[in-house]
């Protein structure tokens, strides 16, 4: 079958794709685009976490043909060219990103929460967001560091 879908603002077709394959499959291996990672396959950790018309969910468990005329945004749609997005920013500024493997769903996940939330979330507001994301170089200080400074600078006049 195949897969028109809407990544990061340009419309794409993936063909050969089969029914069971996840949208996570499709955006690294069909489409090229290695952003999103592929970890437990189960939903529990995060690490592909892309936005589906505007919500964040797991490509993992999103069927392929689940995405069919609909809009993806992956963490590589959220810079501006060459120009990080400020939670991207931020991440490597305040040195929240290790290893890098959960980094993309944690950067995400960061961005859905930031533009719902106005002003600085509180730490239990950004514990609770990031709390189907996991880590295991960091022990989460550097990413909570990382998602106050983005928050702030966008609260800030």
């Amino acid at each position: 079958m195949r897969v028109n879908v809407t990544v990061n603002g340009e419309k794409l077709t993936a063909g050969d794709v089969w029914p069971g394959e996840s949208l996570l499959y499709v955006l690294r291996e069909r489409l090229g685009l290695p952003g999103a990672k592929n970890a437990c396959e189960q939903g529990e950790c995060g690490s592909c976490t892309v936005y589906l018309d505007g919500t964040p969910v797991c490509a993992c468990l999103v069927a392929a043909g689940q995405a069919e005329g609909r809009e993806v945004v992956t963490v590589e749609g959220l810079a501006d060219g060459d120009r990080l997005d400020p939670v991207q920013r931020a991440f490597v500024e305040c040195g929240a990103v290790q290893c890098g493997f959960c980094t993309p769903g944690l950067i995400v996940q960061a961005h859905a929460l930031i533009a719902a939330t106005p002003g600085v979330p509180a730490d239990a507001e950004i514990r609770e967001a990031l709390a189907g994301n996991l880590c295991r170089c960091t022990g989460y200080e550097k990413i909570l560091d990382a998602v106050r400074l983005a928050a702030a600078r966008k609260a800030a006049p």
